[in-house]
């Protein structure tokens, strides 16, 4: 991969796939300044934002200033920004996606303007085509390097790699409150592959059957450590995060 010219932003959960996205894109060469933490309205699923503090930390490990940004509460077709006049960022800002406006501001305050924008989506074809549409209305790249790979092949290069993954909620069959806090591991992919061939389990949790945070990697110069009360539902259950730090 051949790394483009100019100054590129990451979209950030804090999440194993945004993590190693953005580990990929470094590792392509690809100067990124900015990561955008993307916060969901509650109850969506668009975009991964597990635990914002956890979020928050991870950039300061990784030692790429941040900026944090919402996105809409009504999921609509990706939008043909290339239809409408691009707008100012204080201009009409009420109209326009959230994340639009964080990355319209940072194409302005980009000397060289914005290159392009790093995402983690693997499979989401709405998102893929609502993302690179947003980039094509702002004139810039749109990159996702993990997308289509094969899931077992990128979980374990996930895991070979160094990222350190932590589950923190899950909700499928299959799943117990043992899976909460546990790592996901090669030990902990054996035991995904086996509730693949019983349930159909997606190896990266791309139907929503867990969701996760990454507390070290190549990437980042210091691990976090969590504490955390596991909470279970049933069916479902996520961990409540009580204390998160710097190592």
């Amino acid at each position: 991969m051949v790394a483009s010219d100019g100054s590129w932003v990451a979209l950030f959960s804090g999440g194993k796939d945004s993590s190693w996205a953005l580990y990929r894109a470094l590792e392509g060469g690809h100067d990124v300044r900015r990561l955008v933490v993307v916060r969901p309205p509650e109850g969506s699923h668009a975009y991964h934002a597990p635990a914002t503090s956890v979020a928050r930390l991870a950039t300061r490990s990784i030692g790429i200033p941040a900026i944090e940004t919402g996105l809409p509460a009504t999921d609509i077709e990706p939008p043909d920004l290339r239809a409408t006049k691009r707008s100012s960022a204080t201009d009409g800002v009420e109209d326009l996606d959230p994340l639009e406006v964080a990355l319209e501001r940072l194409d302005d305050e980009f000397d060289d303007g914005l290159a392009g924008v790093v995402a983690g989506v693997v499979e989401s074809e709405f998102q893929a085509d609502r993302l690179r549409s947003l980039c094509d209305g702002l004139g810039c790249d749109f990159l996702a390097p993990l997308w289509r790979a094969e899931p077992r092949e990128l979980a374990a290069e996930m895991i070979d790699g160094g990222l350190e993954i932590v589950i923190v909620e899950v909700s499928a069959p299959g799943f117990d409150a043992d899976w909460l806090g546990r790592r996901l591991d090669r030990a902990a992919l054996a035991d995904l592959e086996a509730l693949r061939r019983e349930h159909g389990t997606h190896l990266l949790g791309e139907n929503g059957e867990f969701e996760t945070v990454a507390t070290d990697g190549p990437h980042m110069a210091r691990p976090i450590a969590l504490e955390f009360q596991r909470e279970w539902y049933g069916e479902w259950g996520r961990l409540r995060i009580t204390d998160a730090r710097l190592e």
